[in-house]
């Protein structure tokens, strides 16, 4: 096994591409991003990736510079192989194999959603958490059991950022939309105390252990169309999903019977949901973690962090097994680090 110096992290899944860096130790730098930011509309996969290859080289030279490193520094090199958009995953495996190959530092392929998981335990000082993943394309309760990160519930239909988003969309509000909606919610709380759920119901979203958030995205709509204030219904949207949610993992911390609850996600940027988790894991004699929110949004040095890990653990990625994998589970990922 090489020695571990400086490892590169990569993540390209979605619309970030970002660069991040730990140390011989494993401690993480915080990372270089840039997120494309359409005008109108959705994220487009291969507008995205061309983002990205155009972004990459100024990216790398500022997280060089801003390290005070040169490129024979790193000594190894992880990469996002998934889950995520393909034409997003490839450019930033194309990236990982020519760096890898230059610098003759071994390549690390990674799961995007076990690192969350990672850099959040590492954030956090948590040991064996259920993880609330929630983000823009997955939203997924899982824990750690036999070797893997089982997922115990998860959505069945779309990720819980990307309904936040539509909803948004629909309402003329640019991507990304959850903060918006966070920041309505607040003030019309705000300026309504009192408020109650009537007139503003809206479809439960939980399934036994999994979740499904389309039907609320409708009814939520059906309200706007109604006439009921924009801020309400974002009030009203927030408290019935991420609800749904904390219902899932108070289960899934029963079922376990751990005692850790863990927020990982760009979703888990959110104030009421912290909040929300917090009020359950008090009511059961538990502790809910949350890591500082720029490891919660995608980022490079979550990947790196894996990286390390499963380095340190002899674990490389060679060429000829280092095509993406778009639809990469959770569970498939076995656990070889401590």
């Amino acid at each position: 096994m090489a020695d571990i110096g400086w490892t590169l992290g990569i993540e390209s899944t979605a619309h970030t591409l970002s660069f991040g860096l730990v140390d011989s130790n494993g401690i993480p730098f915080p990372s270089v991003s840039d997120t494309v930011s359409p005008d109108q509309g959705g994220i487009h996969p291969r507008q995205a990736a061309d983002h990205h290859k155009d972004v990459a080289p100024i990216l790398l030279d500022r997280l060089f510079e801003k390290n005070e490193l040169k490129p024979k520094d790193i000594t190894n090199v992880a990469y996002s192989q998934g889950p995520g958009l393909g034409p997003c995953l490839r450019i930033g495996a194309a990236i990982a194999r020519g760096l890898s190959t230059k610098l003759n530092a071994p390549l690390i392929g990674v799961n995007h959603c076990v690192a969350h998981i990672e850099i959040g335990r590492q954030q956090c000082g948590c040991d064996d958490p259920v993880l609330l993943y929630v983000s823009g394309g997955n939203t997924q309760v899982i824990a750690r059991l036999e070797g893997r990160y089982r997922v115990l519930g998860e959505t069945l239909d779309i990720g819980i950022g990307n309904m936040l988003d539509k909803f948004a969309r629909a309402q003329g509000i640019p991507f990304p939309g959850g903060p918006v909606i966070e920041k309505k919610a607040a003030e019309w709380l705000a300026e309504n105390p009192d408020a109650s759920m009537d007139g503003l119901e809206l479809p439960y979203a939980v399934r036994g252990m999994d979740l499904a958030f389309s039907g609320v995205l409708t009814a939520a709509q059906r309200l706007i169309d109604n006439g009921k204030s924009l801020g309400a219904v974002c009030w009203s949207l927030q408290e019935h999903v991420f609800a749904a949610c904390v219902e899932v993992a108070e289960r899934a911390l029963s079922h376990t019977g751990k005692t850790e609850l863990l927020l990982g996600g760009g979703v888990a940027c959110n104030n009421r949901l912290r909040d929300m988790c917090e009020i359950m894991a008090e009511e059961r004699d538990s502790e809910s973690f949350a890591p500082p929110r720029m490891y919660c949004i995608d980022n490079g040095t979550m990947i790196a962090r894996l990286g390390w890990l499963e380095q340190k653990s002899g674990r490389n990625t060679a060429l000829d097994e280092s095509a993406i994998d778009q639809y990469l589970r959770t569970d498939q990922t076995p656990i070889i680090w401590s």
